[in-house]
């Protein structure tokens, strides 16, 4: 059972030694993270400046640029509370009815005459009719495009409720349309908040839904609440609008079916432009920072096939037209196209920054938010606080690994010393697994941690009480040795998995810091068995050999 031949120790120390080669940059973390920085802000086009060319020099290419993530109770970050206001997307479902009632009441022009919408409410939907008594026939037509949804609410069964005044037809979304709306809005608006914060390489952010229409993000690293809501709090939504007219009036009426849309770049001035856009952000694929011909930062973007071919026609039966590319009921540029843009492909343009561009290219990527946040709750965790918390964990630590130490020298005595060897190769291997699969350290991560320092020598107490007990039975060193390894073995391994079921569950069903502490006492666990079961007895095993001893004293 000590019989440990070269290859089992060369993959043992191989693991070893490899695991330390991973967990050497969290020795230089600072360093190593202003590498990383510099690295990400160069691959991004930006411009090399000395500062961050020196920043990239910081640390070697060929050496592993992992880092342990710290969570925002030890890096410090924002801390944001938003409301998702979920009903402004019934109006917008409306508005996508008022193509379908309109074809289906066009088959009907005989008996219901010239149709029109009444514009008063964006909560209702109105169609004046122009011959009342056709009006049994046109609900029937409008009812027929009802969609039947699936609700556990019971509130219905069907999107839409149609209904009459007079000779206006009325069509309102249903109850359970509206909280099928709202779960769709929230989900939607968590996974575009995700990828946005995500995007912007920030690290291990916590975003998760509160109750109904609630949004809690909390993003290490960041230096401010108003920098975090930069980045989620504007809508991005982007769409390629057809021109009809400009004005300097602010109250001009728009016409049936179009949008009054100030200019961001020409002061005073307004585009009147078709409600309904060409195209829409929703099937871009791509949006990258790029620099136009002039040598100004720019947005090139890309559309899916499905856009690109709309796009494309287009462009090609509207040439020396103007469009409007409007972000955010802002038109940021209106140019005329010169011939048609087949591929799907082109620039955004405008007074922009380098900054501006790079965050806008984020934002279209991401996706749009389906509907207006509102921020209820903000507030920052300081670096400080969190270098607070380091300090008092690096000194819980550090006294919690010499109190283990000197108790297992002094009950084991050279036994307890290779126990420490393989303490000290166990932290490495927690931290090593941690940089590779990029975890988050927290606070209660690191009493994770501390909690690991104490287990993982009691893997080495089973066995040593077991060799103990061997002993005193009359078996010889290595007999003794060997049997204590054997009869512990079962022992350790149920006691472990046992702690790391429980570990699990906090992993799969808790949030925030209590997942940190179950990843590093689950990492710590893995690592604690490997290092007992193989690490010390290889030592020992060794160290037997070597000394062939008559004796051993445990």
């Amino acid at each position: 059972m000590l019989e440990f031949p070269f290859w089992k120790n060369a993959i043992i120390w191989g693991i070893c030694l490899f695991c330390a080669y991973l967990a050497v940059p969290v020795a230089f973390y600072a360093r190593v993270e202003s590498h990383n920085d510099a690295v990400a802000f160069l691959e991004a086009g930006n411009p090399a400046t000395p500062e961050i060319q020196a920043a990239s020099y910081a640390w070697p290419g060929w050496m592993p640029n992992a880092l342990v993530n710290l969570g925002l109770d030890l890096r410090g970050g924002a801390h944001v509370l938003v409301e998702v206001r979920v009903e402004e997307i019934y109006a917008e479902r409306l508005d996508n009815y008022w193509p379908l009632v309109r074809d289906a009441l066009r088959d009907l022009k005989d008996q219901v005459g010239n149709v029109r919408r009444v514009e008063n409410d964006p909560a209702v939907l109105r169609v004046k009719i122009g011959e009342p008594a056709g009006m049994p026939a046109a609900l029937e037509a409008v009812k027929a495009i009802a969609q039947p949804i699936v609700s556990l609410t019971g509130l219905g069964t069907t999107d839409i409720v149609v209904s009459n005044e007079a000779d206006e037809i009325l069509v309102v979304l249903s109850d359970a349309e509206k909280v099928a709306s709202d779960d769709r809005t929230m989900e939607q608006s968590l996974e575009i908040v995700r990828r946005r914060v995500d995007e912007a390489g920030t690290r291990e952010p916590t975003i998760q839904r509160q109750g109904k229409d609630r949004i809690l993000i909390q993003v290490p690293g960041i230096g401010s609440a108003e920098e975090l809501l930069e980045l989620i709090g504007k809508t991005a939504k982007l769409t390629f609008n057809t021109v009809n007219g400009r004005t300097s009036d602010a109250n001009a009426t728009p016409g049936a079916g179009e949008i009054l849309v100030p200019s961001i770049d020409e002061e005073g001035v307004f585009y009147v432009l078709e409600r309904r856009a060409v195209v829409s952000g929703d099937q871009l694929v791509d949006a990258q920072p790029t620099f136009d011909q002039n040598g100004r930062p720019a947005v090139s973007f890309r559309f899916n096939p499905q856009g690109g071919k709309i796009f494309g026609e287009y462009t090609a039966a509207n040439v020396d037209n103007p469009f409007a590319i409007v972000l955010d009921d802002e038109v940021i540029s209106a140019p005329t196209i010169q011939t048609a843009i087949p591929g799907g492909s082109g620039q955004i343009t405008g007074n922009f920054t380098v900054e501006e561009s790079t965050r806008l290219a984020v934002l279209l990527r991401a996706g749009a938010l389906p509907a207006e946040i509102k921020v209820l709750e903000q507030r920052v965790i300081g670096p400080e606080l969190g270098q607070d918390s380091i300090e008092a964990g690096k000194l819980a630590s550090i006294i919690a690994f010499a109190a283990v130490c000197a108790y297992m020298v002094l009950s084991y005595g050279i036994w307890g010393m290779f126990a420490n060897v393989a303490l000290i190769l166990n932290i490495v291997l927690i931290f090593a697994m941690m940089s590779v699969i990029g975890a988050t350290l927290t606070l209660p991560g690191i009493g994770g941690i501390i909690l690991t320092i104490g287990m993982a020598v009691d893997a080495n107490v089973l066995v040593f009480e077991r060799v103990r007990e061997e002993l005193r039975s009359g078996k010889g060193p290595v007999r003794a040795m060997s049997l204590g390894y054997e009869k512990a073995l079962s022992a350790i391994v149920d006691g472990s998995l046992t702690t790391l079921i429980a570990a699990v569950i906090l992993f799969a069903l808790g949030s925030g810091p209590i997942r940190g502490f179950a990843v590093t006492l689950g990492l710590g666990l893995v690592t604690s068995i490997f290092t007992a079961i193989w690490v010390t007895r290889s030592i020992i095993a060794a160290y037997l050999n070597w000394r062939r001893p008559k004796t051993i004293l445990v």
